[in-house]
């Protein structure tokens, strides 16, 4: 029998996380890995959690509806490949309980990947308009890495014995946050480094002559499906043009390929394919205002 109910966060996380890992489709956006960073972020509202939708067969999940970080943004419908026809009701329950306010009214954002024919259909045809479309690249390794070195005074290191502070600036100076940082707040870090299926072994830092975290990434290896995922990655704005970002996305992407990755997910910024990622099909923000 199929049932639906609320998210219980304290007890479904793992459970979903398996869900997404069993039913992996490289043309679906809601991985596992992209599932469990975002719950681990700073910006994630886990006090609306309970708005995420839970089907289930006899105690077995089979979909869920949810958003990534905020009630109306990057909100997710996924089922198992077999249950499908239950997307219309995933998509009801999702205008219900996840949605955003914003001027008066009633927002809410969908993000499929555009080779989900069924998905796209369904969106088309309850008048969502397609706010975003942006690439999906990966990094095949059949293919050769770039062919690059750090600059003099620059040395590599994992995340196992990281200082966590300068973690902290490293990702905060990285995505344009500017100066003010408070170091008080790098116990966000160190609660996203240690996620549930992080391997700090493959997270990969860039330190500088100085001692300073001059580039960092995560990254995430699903031994299930033999993949890699990226997130984060960035680089503190006066280190930048100076090929950090490469070393250290290839330094990482070496260390899954060892572990048994085919291939390895990036973002959709040139920097991506100028080092030799492929764009394999592309992302879509479906929107709708009511």
């Amino acid at each position: 029998m199929i049932t639906k109910r609320r998210y219980k966060i304290l007890v479904d996380f793992e459970r979903v996380h398996k869900f997404l890992t069993e039913t992996y489709d490289i043309n679906c956006t809601l991985l596992p890995q992209y599932f469990e960073y975002a719950h681990m972020h700073g910006y994630f509202d886990y006090f609306n959690t309970h708005h995420f939708g839970i089907w289930e067969d006899n105690g077995k999940i089979i979909g869920i509806a949810c958003y990534e970080m905020i009630l109306g943004e990057s909100c997710h419908l996924h089922t198992h490949k077999n249950y499908k026809f239950l997307l219309p009701e995933l998509l009801e329950w999702a205008e219900y309980n996840l949605y955003g306010i914003k001027d008066g009214k009633r927002i809410l954002e969908i993000e499929i990947m555009e080779k989900e024919p069924e998905k796209r259909e369904l969106l088309k045809s309850t008048d969502y308009l397609i706010a975003y479309s942006g690439p999906c690249n990966i990094y095949p390794y059949d293919k050769p890495f770039p062919e690059c070195k750090l600059p003099e005074g620059f040395t590599l290191i994992d995340g196992t014995n990281a200082d966590y502070v300068k973690i902290h600036h490293c990702f905060y100076k990285g995505f344009d946050h500017g100066d003010d940082i408070n170091d008080a707040d790098a116990n966000g870090r160190i609660f996203a480094c240690n996620a549930p299926n992080v391997d700090l072994s493959l997270w990969t830092y860039i330190v500088a002559p100085d001692g300073e975290y001059a580039c960092g990434l995560g990254m995430w290896y699903d031994k299930t499906n033999k993949y890699a995922y990226l997130e984060p990655l960035a680089t503190i704005p006066k280190y930048r043009r100076m090929g950090l970002a490469t070393v250290c996305l290839t330094e990482a992407m070496k260390k899954t390929k060892e572990l048994g990755a085919k291939y390895c997910f990036g973002g959709s910024r040139e920097f991506y394919t100028d080092i030799g990622f492929e764009t394999i099909m592309n992302y879509e923000t479906w929107k709708k205002e009511w």
